[in-house]
């Protein structure tokens, strides 16, 4: 199996989220300060959850 850290997968779930607000925020072509701000509070979110939830171990769980 691979081993993906912590990190790598905190990266590419920040840029998922930070691109799927982007995407819905640029709809009506103006990108606005407050939607500056969601789209940065959703990757510093989505980089903070995913980065401190520990990896499952192997041969635990369902």
């Amino acid at each position: 199996m691979i081993r993906v850290s912590s990190a790598a997968k905190a990266f590419v779930a920040g840029i998922a989220a930070g691109a799927g607000v982007a995407a819905t925020a640029v709809q009506d072509g103006i990108f606005t300060t407050g939607e500056t701000v969601t789209t940065v509070l959703a990757i510093l979110g989505a980089l903070g959850v995913t980065y401190v939830v520990p990896n499952r171990q192997q041969g635990t769980g369902a």
